[in-house]
């Protein structure tokens, strides 16, 4: 909370409590002298002092709120991009200028020059030639009429849009199938309504008529609309169809109060939620009849989305990935479409008020705390609204929103028995999460194995050093094979240091990294370990305490962290397994700052995996789960191992605010580099696909509508 409303919630407080006061001594005073005239006079001044008071405290609000849109318009402007990369790009070029002989002024002008700028050269001289081609092509053009329904921002996915087009054969064949369904619920959709456009609202109405499951109920709470239109248009879809039903609340209650109201006419086994201007597919409810039948009910379904213009044009799937709690404490990532049972939406007592604008998250949260038969339908089967006054045109539309999701999450954490404080990411893109330490003084033991490249090691024990707000840590040196003499000479001079406890281990046989690891936690006494590269350099200075405050909770196994490469873009951001074959990370290449697929570089993600290259496990699970398979001596080991996890019924997480520089693979060299070293990898490759086959065919924190072959998410 901004202080200076924070300063002015504490003097309404203050003064509220010196009238109430001051009204009691004077009561008392009056009934002694006999005074009430007295008494009625000075309780009717405070009253209208505390009213004042309150219309104060509302204006406030008010100007709260337009200032965090101004503040997001703000951050998202042109001028402010600029300015925030010409300031980072000359403090790069500052600081490579004075690293000396490694990074001079010349080194760092081919950089951007010749490296980066020709890039910039190649974009640009495709987009000549490319003109050129089309000035002097001959060949006849043939115009595609494709339907409104299909066109997209991009061409790929207008694509899949057509690939998913129900034809009169395939809505033949699903209703096939609905005959042949076990169980054939009945689905109550919910929509609150307040003054919508007329013509979006009809288009949303007629896309629940068309659906090709017909077993719905239409259950509709006017929220008192101004516009007489509203009503017209309602009583004529009553009028055609009973499915349709229609409350008419008698005053404005907001979104909360409607939704409640549309809850109340309710009958069917399962709630799907809607907005008076979005659209559904029209086989939405045919999947979610199918994927209950699949899956012998379900407490929650959810789909992708896509957002759809006034003009048709589809934009910006999100593709999700299967259920992952963790990911809602970022945003609420569902999104649309949600599909509810019921009677257990009701048990928790439906939406609450003052949590408008994320009154759906709050909703989210409390019923999967107690409902978690949760089912993801990798479908878009939901069209969401884009236009001048909804929430999914911009994040700076309703601030108030974003405020009411910060309230929905702490209560969540509390009720929960966490110790967490709930921040905005930038732009108000979705929200930081940290929590308190159980322990503060629990030992970590950092085990890093290394061979040579003392200037690497040097660079990374500094880092450790002299960054880390965490104090109690030992660092255990796994040294293999090393025949350098500035290696021992630095190994000497940390053994002898009293900064903190530092123990070199020597292991002989050929490269191994799982029987290095496994060797660094036998000499290990700490209750957390960290698998940590020498080729790494930290940059957060709580990154211990980044990790640890997620690896303390039962339910995580691996805590991953942000991995930069040295121009600041993401060497890693989370694994994802299938990708490139086997495993590969994601968002490799992307800004250090995002955002990345729907902002995922800045957001706590569940992953299947994260990178041994720096990772915190608790030791009690390390041991649980056998620590690492020596058969994967050099690649996939820390991959199989978070897979080792996933099954012991742990999940892997992706850390955004613990970052750490990788020169990646420095010390050892490309893994390919030989043809032994190339057949060691043809054979671990195909013992991992083997071993997780299932894993490599459907990574369920990642969408099989998503590519395998690039790290962007971009769509197969």
């Amino acid at each position: 909370m901004p202080h200076a409303l924070f300063m002015e919630q504490t003097r309404y407080k203050e003064k509220e409590k010196m009238l109430l006061d001051e009204t009691g001594l004077s009561s008392e005073m009056a009934e002694k002298n006999g005074d009430v005239q007295y008494w009625k006079r000075r309780y009717k001044s405070a009253t209208k002092e505390i009213e004042e008071l309150n219309k104060q405290l509302e204006a406030a609000l008010k100007s709260m709120d337009k200032l965090i849109k101004q503040l997001a318009m703000l951050e998202s402007s042109r001028l402010m991009k600029f300015r925030k990369y010409f300031y980072l790009y000359l403090g790069r070029l500052r600081s490579n200028i004075s690293k000396g002989k490694k990074k001079n002024f010349f080194s760092v002008m081919y950089n951007y020059v010749f490296k980066r700028g020709g890039r910039i050269t190649r974009i640009f001289l495709s987009k000549i030639f490319r003109a050129l081609y089309l000035a002097f092509e001959v060949r006849k053009v043939v115009i595609v009429e494709v339907m409104e329904s299909y066109l997209a921002n991009t061409s790929q996915y207008s694509q899949y849009l057509l690939r998913k087009r129900v034809t009169k054969d395939v809505a033949k064949q699903f209703r096939k199938n609905i005959c042949n369904f076990k169980e054939q619920p009945l689905f109550s959709i919910v929509m609150p309504v307040y003054n919508p456009r007329i013509d979006l609202f009809i288009k949303a109405l007629d896309s629940v008529k068309a659906q090709i499951y017909d077993k719905w109920e239409f259950c509709i709470a006017d929220d008192n609309s101004s516009d007489p239109e509203v009503k017209e248009t309602l009583e004529k879809y009553c009028a055609e169809d009973n499915r349709f039903k229609v409350v008419y609340r008698t005053e404005n209650g907001h979104i909360s109060r409607a939704s409640n109201s549309a809850l109340e006419l309710a009958t069917g086994e399962y709630t799907v939620l809607m907005d008076h201007d979005d659209i559904l597919r029209e086989d939405c409810l045919y999947y979610m009849a199918k994927f209950i039948n699949m899956n012998g009910g379900a407490d929650l379904l959810y789909s992708d989305e896509d957002k759809i213009d006034e003009w048709g044009i589809h934009s910006e799937p999100h593709f999700k990935p299967d259920w992952c709690p963790d990911n809602l404490m970022s945003r609420n990532y569902l999104g649309h479409i949600t599909v509810f049972q019921t009677e257990k939406l009701r048990s928790i007592g439906g939406w609450r008020t003052g949590f408008e604008g994320s009154q759906d998250y709050d909703l989210i949260l409390r019923y999967t705390e107690k409902y978690n038969k949760v089912i993801h339908i990798p479908e878009v089967l939901y069209h969401w609204r884009i236009h001048s006054e909804s929430a999914a045109l911009s994040e700076a539309v309703k601030p108030y929103a974003y405020r009411a999701a910060q309230m929905a999450l702490t209560e969540a954490m509390n009720r929960r028995g966490l110790i967490a404080t709930v921040d905005f990411l930038d732009s108000f893109r979705g929200y930081s999460i940290r929590f308190a330490l159980n322990n503060k003084n629990a030992k970590v033991s950092i085990i890093i194995p290394s061979r040579n490249k003392a200037d690497l090691l040097k660079r990374c024990l500094r880092s450790i050093e002299k960054k880390s707000t965490y104090k109690n840590y030992e660092v255990i040196l796994i040294d293999n094979n090393s025949d350098e003499k500035d290696f021992f000479t630095l190994v000497k001079q940390y053994t002898k240091q009293n900064a903190f406890p530092f123990k070199c281990i020597q292991d002989k046989e050929p490269f191994n990294f799982s029987r290095l690891i496994n060797l660094g936690r036998k000499n290990a006494s700490g209750e957390y370990l960290i698998l940590l590269n020498n080729d790494t350099e930290v940059i957060t200075p709580d990154w211990m305490e980044a990790m640890m405050e997620h690896a303390q909770r039962e339910e995580v196994g691996a805590v991953g962290a942000k991995l930069l490469y040295d121009n600041d873009t993401i060497q890693h951001a989370g694994v994802v397994i299938g990708l490139g074959g086997a495993a590969g990370h994601v968002l490799v290449g992307e800004y250090r700052e995002g955002p990345g697929y729907f902002n995922y570089v800045n957001m706590l993600n569940t992953y299947s995996a994260v990178t041994g290259a720096c990772f915190m496990v608790r030791t009690d699970l390390f041991d649980k789960v056998g620590g690492f398979d020596e058969g994967f001596g050099t690649e996939y080991n820390d991959v199989d191992f978070c897979l080792k996890l996933i099954e012991a019924g742990h999940h892997n997480l992706y850390v955004p605010h613990c970052e750490l520089y990788h020169y990646e693979s420095m010390s050892r060299g490309h893994p390919h580099s030989t043809y032994e070293s190339y057949k060691k990898h043809l054979k671990e490759v195909n013992m991992f696909t083997k071993k997780w086959k299932k894993y490599v065919e459907n990574d369920p924190c990642y969408n099989p509508n998503l590519s395998l072959g690039v790290h962007n998410f971009g769509l197969k």
